[in-house]
């Protein structure tokens, strides 16, 4: 009868896949130290055959070693070449990273960096290079609105979008500042055409 994987047991680490696992398992259950040692070599031979060496092949080894005693939960009993992992050093979990949630969800297409450039030209004194930074602003805005409109965007909702995300405080004239018109262009064939029969 067929033995489904998902009614066996979790592989600890899946990249070497179930045969590694059990040839683990059997090293485990090996009695001898002797030769438990030289059923861990034989394993370590073989996930160099899976997984050859690249850079640095102390390194490398180091770290099937480690893999190894991982994936007997650190309750292999061999002579190890190097000095292998304990299970304290997998407790301590690294901080949580910061996401910042952009505060306006409904124009998220426009992603977080546009916000943090709206604050950096609210922040400029009016003048030339407040400007120039509104403009490549509004340009931005417009490259990510196509992304989402691909059929067209009007250069007034983008300036909206802009007068809103900066609180009012950048309300650009229509007149005064002339977007690019972006196209959107097809993307070019990676293959050779088929040719027909």
């Amino acid at each position: 009868m067929l033995t489904y994987s998902n009614r066996l047991k979790k592989l600890i680490l899946p990249e070497y896949g179930r045969n590694i696992q059990n040839m683990v398992d059997h090293c485990m259950s090996i009695e001898d130290r002797l030769e438990r040692t030289e059923c861990a070599y034989a394993i370590i031979d073989a996930m160099t055959v899976l997984f050859p060496p690249t850079g640095d092949n102390e390194e490398y080894m180091r770290k099937l070693w480690d893999h190894l005693i991982i994936m007997s939960d650190f309750t292999l009993d061999v002579d190890f070449p190097f000095e292998h992992l304990d299970p304290p050093v997998f407790e301590d979990k690294p901080d949580p990273v910061p996401v910042s949630r952009p505060g306006y969800l409904h124009m998220r297409h426009y992603g977080d960096l546009i916000p943090r450039l709206i604050d950096t030209a609210c922040s400029l004194e009016p003048g030339d290079e407040r400007d120039a930074l509104v403009t490549l602003i509004a340009n931005q805005m417009k490259k990510a609105l196509m992304e989402t409109c691909p059929e067209g965007v009007d250069d007034m909702r983008v300036l909206k979008d802009l007068q809103r995300m900066s609180h009012g405080q950048i309300s650009a004239d229509p007149e005064a500042i002339r977007l690019h018109d972006f196209n959107k262009q097809a993307p070019t064939p990676s293959g050779k055409k088929k040719k027909r029969k």
